[in-house]
């Protein structure tokens, strides 16, 4: 996520992406991770915690083969202070509850107050009709071959390595 928010005030906690899987995670979140794999279709999955005054600017997804869920885990207030722009339409998570959209619009997300937002972070493959559905499965599989998410595989692995060492 380095390419649109280069600080560290949106931190990840992640489970799932495109075929891999950070199993020790999995293992430290046993409940979550057994209620995440009977999501059908689930691409990509990840707590997303975002530190207060942090704004993620404007940007877009490139494949429309997904949709993006957000379920609503801790919500500070005031609750307009807290939001997400998607195109031209403004939304407010509720904790609890879930806010799905298409990332292939412009968006972007503002935590204007003092305290942490944390939502969990869905990718999901895109219900379509066949012969769609088999273009999107197949688009879904070569995703999780792609530069991009092997880049993120090495970096999430070498991050595990330094949390290891530094409970040693």
């Amino acid at each position: 996520q380095n390419r649109i928010s280069p600080d560290n005030l949106w931190k990840t906690y992640f489970f799932f992406a495109f075929g891999y899987r950070s199993q020790k995670n999995c293992d430290r979140c046993p409940e979550t991770t057994r209620l995440l794999e009977q999501i059908p279709g689930l691409k990509v999955a990840f707590f997303s915690i975002l530190a207060p005054g942090k704004h993620i600017p404007e940007h877009r997804g490139k494949h429309k083969g997904i949709i993006r869920c957000h379920l609503a885990l801790k919500v500070p207030e005031p609750r307009e202070k807290c939001r997400i722009r998607v195109s031209e339409q403004v939304a407010y998570w509720e904790e609890g509850k879930t806010l799905f959209f298409d990332d292939t619009y412009p968006h972007e997300v503002w935590n204007d107050t003092n305290d942490y937002r944390v939502v969990l972070f869905l990718d999901i493959a895109r219900p379509l009709r066949f012969p769609l559905s088999i273009v999107n499965w197949l688009v879904n599989r070569l995703v999780g071959f792609s530069p991009i998410i092997q880049v993120a595989k090495g970096n999430h692995q070498n991050w595990e390595k330094q949390f290891e060492e530094m409970l040693r």
